[in-house]
C-alpha cells in the first residue's frame, strides 16, 4: 500500500483553531497547547452567556418598569397584577422601552390601569 501523507489536514485543523482564538492574549492565541482549551472554555462560555443575557435584560426590564411606575403612585408588583387584570397584554420589553422612552403614553397605560 502506497504511504498516505496527512500534512495538510493537520495544518489546516491547526489553523482553524488559531482562527477561532485570534485576539486573545498572550499564548493563547498562538501556541496550539494553549489555545485549545482556550477555544473549548470560550465556547462553553458563551452557550452559558447567551441564556444568561436573556435573564439579565429582563431584570433591566423590571428595573426600568418600576422606576417610571413609581413617581405615577405603584410599584412594580401592582401595576403587573393590575396590567394582568385590565387584559392588558404588553412585554416587559415593550413596557420598559414605553417608560424609558415615551413616558406620556406609559402614562396613559398607567392611568387606564388604575
Amino acid at each position: 500500500m502506497p504511504r498516505v501523507k496527512r500534512g495538510t489536514q493537520h495544518v489546516k485543523r491547526r489553523k482553524s483553531l488559531l482562527a477561532k482564538t485570534k485576539g486573545m492574549m498572550w499564548r493563547r492565541k498562538s501556541s496550539i497547547r494553549l489555545a485549545r482549551p482556550a477555544m473549548l472554555k470560550a465556547g462553553v462560555n458563551a452557550y452559558r452567556d447567551r441564556r444568561n443575557k436573556k435573564r439579565a435584560f429582563r431584570r433591566l426590564f423590571t428595573v426600568r418598569i418600576n422606576a417610571a411606575v413609581r413617581p405615577l403612585g405603584l410599584t412594580y408588583s401592582r401595576f403587573i397584577d393590575a396590567l394582568s387584570k385590565a387584559n392588558i397584554e404588553l412585554d416587559r420589553k415593550i413596557l420598559s422601552t414605553l417608560g424609558k422612552d415615551h413616558p406620556a403614553i406609559f402614562e396613559k397605560i398607567v392611568n387606564k390601569v388604575k
